[in-house]
């Protein structure tokens, strides 16, 4: 059976087993939703359930034995159980399945956050024991979990295979909701549904017509150019297409179990959650979104005009992850170094195939580009200026993305190497003109200044 079919029955089941979830206890929700996290795990993975448990019961016993270095510990052993787990056919082990490989991406990115919860909530301990004052994080565990928590959440069915991230801390409030039959759940999920089908349409449509195989034969090289640079347009719409109908199906599994739902006036985040202290008031009616939850803004992943921008739309819980876990502790101070160890960290996320980094690490090339011509030209530009700049930097933008999915999906380094030359480097060749232009209309003016002088 392809491995779609399988994603895709898995998503179709969980939409209609979330509702029964809002009619469970505390206890029967948690016990349940681990119940069915496991039997997902064991069906799929079979013999490879144990890489995951490894990896829980490792993060267990570092939360518990490392105090302070349990998140750096955490992410540190972590992601070298990923090299482990990618290269474990060098050490004569079978070789994991591609639904072992999703759980355990998640799953790695549920032990970091789970690390960095509990050692905020000793440190808000501490401080309340010194100083006798509230809490100052937002939304921070009101006690360190057991190993049952751990595993309830590692193995919590919602988003076990295909995201989206949520942090522990959104589990338990999912589990301690007071009354989760008047949340909303219909409404939100068919306008997450909505759209599914066309979604699905046109991946399947596209999929037929532009075949990713056909890029790596003599025959596609001998096309004209315009046809080359065009296919790339076509493999993303696929790519994006793919993804958009699998990340709104699995929201809408979430939805209907009511998880990361959150009044509106907590203005939540993607992957974390509430940012503000607010509790609803009984009397009052609310506004509930599900924000917490939302890993794809297809809309906006289109249609801003930034490479910076696009990120923040595309896997939006992952970059919530990626900006708080990752970025913050990057060993450089300016922006473009910066993204481009969080892209690095990224690309060893996804996997080690050349590809990954080939593309991730040109997206901080992109935003160095973007930023040189938005500093040199558009803040000079009048409105309607600026109105034609940003049409033509969004052009560029989606050329950009297109441009590096090749390398996110032909994976080998000569793949994508091959395709890149087919079309000359052509976004590297713009994205380092836009910089040595930027630079040079940059120290053309502060000459020109420095005459008036």
């Amino acid at each position: 059976m392809p491995d779609e079919l399988v994603y895709l029955g898995f998503l179709a089941a969980c939409i209609p087993i979330g509702f029964l979830f809002r009619y469970l206890s505390p206890s029967s929700k948690q016990g349940l939703a681990l119940l069915l996290g496991l039997l997902t795990t064991l069906a799929s993975c079979q013999i490879h359930t144990l890489h995951s448990l490894v990896t829980v019961i490792g993060t267990w016993i570092i939360i518990k034995s490392s105090g302070r270095l349990a998140p750096a510990l955490c992410l540190s052993w972590t992601f070298l159980y990923l090299l482990f787990f990618r290269l474990v056919t060098r050490f004569d082990l079978p070789k994991p399945t591609p639904f072992a490989n999703a759980i355990q991406l998640i799953l790695t990115l549920k032990m970091v956050s789970l690390a960095n919860e509990v050692h905020s909530f000793h440190m808000e301990k501490k401080k309340d024991v010194s100083s006798f004052s509230k809490p100052s994080v937002v939304g921070g565990l009101s006690q360190e979990p057991s190993l049952y928590d751990v595993l309830s959440y590692s193995y919590c069915y919602m988003g076990i295979m295909t995201g989206p991230f949520f942090r522990f801390q959104t589990f338990m409030d999912w589990l301690r909701q007071p009354n989760p039959q008047a949340l909303p759940g219909w409404e939100p999920c068919v306008q997450r549904l909505k759209l599914v089908p066309v979604y699905s349409a046109l991946f399947l449509g596209f999929n037929h017509f532009f075949p990713l195989d056909y890029v790596r034969t003599e025959e596609f090289l001998e096309q004209n150019i315009f046809f080359r640079m065009f296919y790339m347009v076509a493999v993303f719409f696929v790519f994006r297409m793919r993804f958009y109908a699998a990340w709104c199906g699995a929201e809408a599994g979430c939805i209907t179990a009511g998880l990361g739902c959150y009044a509106e006036k907590a203005l939540s985040k993607p992957g974390g959650g509430p940012t503000v202290n607010y509790s609803p008031d009984p009397n009052t009616t609310e506004k509930y979104d599900f924000k917490t939850i939302q890993n794809i803004d297809c809309y906006n992943t289109d249609f801003c005009v930034k490479v910076r921008h696009g990120m923040r739309y595309w896997n939006m819980t992952v970059q919530w992850w990626l900006h708080h876990y990752i970025y913050p502790n990057a060993p450089f101070k300016s922006y473009t170094l910066r993204a481009g160890w969080t892209m690095l960290i990224s690309a060893y996320w996804h996997g080690l195939h050349p590809g990954y980094y080939l593309s991730f690490l040109t997206i901080p090339l992109c935003i160095a580009a973007e930023s040189a011509m938005e500093a040199s030209v558009r803040s000079k530009l009048g409105p309607a200026g600026q109105n034609i700049f940003d049409w033509v930097h969004w052009f560029l933008k989606m050329r950009a993305y297109d441009y590096m999915c090749m390398g996110f999906v032909l994976l080998k380094a000569s793949d994508t190497i091959n395709y890149w030359m087919s079309i000359y480097f052509i976004i590297h060749i713009i994205a380092v003109s836009c910089i040595i232009t930027g630079r040079a209309l940059k120290r053309g003016k502060r000459e020109d200044r420095r005459g008036e002088k």
